[in-house]
């Protein structure tokens, strides 16, 4: 046993015996042995039975993230090599992945790795860290992933937002300045069922490019046959590019950002004549307001796509993120031709998809087009979903035909 020891209370203790990953500092009657932050503890119920063993963080809500539930089985490097080399090797025996040199080799919780995240692009890769035990264990992990990847690069990223609270609310410049190391300066060329993409892992949205979303494209990319496409919330336009793939005639692309809009121009002409004899546009402009423009000109598509990014970042702001989708799905229907589809996609764990599809059906309902649920979404499976963890189970998305 560790000699540091976290004592539950009473009652406290079911979310550990099913194995969830994440102790919360409110389940916690004592701590002894005077552990610090990043330090192995034991967790035992309050008659003193030993249940899990795992990494504390006094200074956040999540106070133990547990990592075994094995009595014999010892933290060290050897334990983090191994987590690592399974993880990878799950990757390389799925045969989804067999069409694609993009991949999330970690992820997470899934993956018995809280706290990281790890994109391969070809031969460089992404590492981001959201919690101090990924952050502590940070040179063994390298290690392990040069070990099984071999990668040309290491781009470091921190999740802020996240890592800055397992600090006490403020990120240490020593962190800070580790995870900020200088950046590719190309931007990288992967691809994905024989499509090519750029990515820009130095300073894209996520780690670069919407890994999660890869099976979903080639789905909404089956009903773009002799089809115009507006793509909402486009990035770098991959779902644009599968439905040039899958027969559009037309495809809008619409972004915020231009510097990602210059990327998908760049997309297009990474891949040839994809885009000969059709029209692929491609707009910066706020989303919301390019879909009610075109919804108050009477200008409709045959296939929209909804892809924003995520609304709520914890459970205090589902009420306004269920409003932003709601009035999001309501606009995009209203654009899309009798007998059209709506592809919609949410992003936000914290919605999940019951509450979703509610959304969805308030939106068709005040738009008043009768919409049908033909297929339902999720994220790739390089994004596992263990079943012990809900939360990570976080992308749902729906594929309906609106009349």
């Amino acid at each position: 046993m560790s000699s540091a020891v976290v004592t539950l209370k009473s009652g406290r203790d079911r979310s550990v015996r099913q194995r969830h990953p994440r102790l919360f500092a409110g389940a916690i009657k004592e701590i002894s042995g005077r552990p610090k932050d990043g330090d192995v503890v034991d967790v035992t119920d309050n008659r003193s039975e030993w249940l899990a063993r795992g990494v504390i963080n006094q200074q956040a809500q999540i106070a133990v993230r547990l990592l075994t539930w094995a009595r014999d089985e010892v933290i060290d490097e050897a334990f983090w090599r191994r987590r690592v080399h399974a993880a990878i090797a799950r990757r390389k025996r799925d045969p989804a992945l067999a069409h694609t040199n993009a991949i999330r080799w970690v992820f997470g919780e899934s993956d018995g790795l809280p706290g990281l995240i790890v994109d391969g692009y070809a031969d460089v890769l992404v590492v981001e860290i959201s919690a101090l035990v990924a952050w502590r264990a940070l040179p063994v992990l390298t290690d392990a992933l040069n070990e099984t990847l071999s990668p040309r690069q290491i781009r470091w990223r921190a999740d802020e937002e996240r890592l800055s609270r397992e600090f006490g609310g403020t990120l240490p410049r020593a962190v800070r300045a580790a995870l900020s190391e200088a950046a590719p300066a190309e931007p990288v060329e992967i691809g994905e069922r024989g499509l090519r993409f750029w990515v820009n892992p130095a300073g894209g949205q996520k780690t670069g490019f919407y890994l999660d979303q890869r099976d979903n494209r080639a789905r909404v990319a089956a009903y773009c046959q002799g089809a115009t496409v507006l793509n909402a919330f486009a990035y770098t336009g991959a779902f644009g590019l599968h439905a040039l793939v899958g027969g559009a005639t037309r495809v809008v692309n619409v972004d915020s950002s231009g510097e990602a809009l210059a990327l998908a121009e760049r997309n297009l002409a990474l891949n040839g004549g994809l885009g000969a004899g059709r029209r692929y546009e491609c707009v910066e402009a706020d989303v919301f307001d390019y879909l009610r423009g075109l919804r108050d000109c009477g200008e409709r598509f045959d296939v929209v796509i909804l892809d924003p990014p995520k609304f709520a970042h914890h459970p205090g702001q589902v009420e306004r993120a269920a409003r932003a989708y709601k009035d999001l799905n309501r606009v995009g229907m209203s654009i899309v031709e009798p007998g059209g589809i709506l592809a919609t996609f949410s992003c936000s764990g914290v919605v999940d998809a019951a509450l979703f599809q509610k959304i969805v059906f308030s939106a068709a309902l005040e738009a008043g087009r009768d919409a049908r649920v033909i297929e339902r979404l999720t994220q790739a499976s390089d994004h596992p979903v263990l079943l012990t963890f809900p939360e990570s189970e976080y992308l749902k998305g729906l594929i309906c035909r609106i009349e």
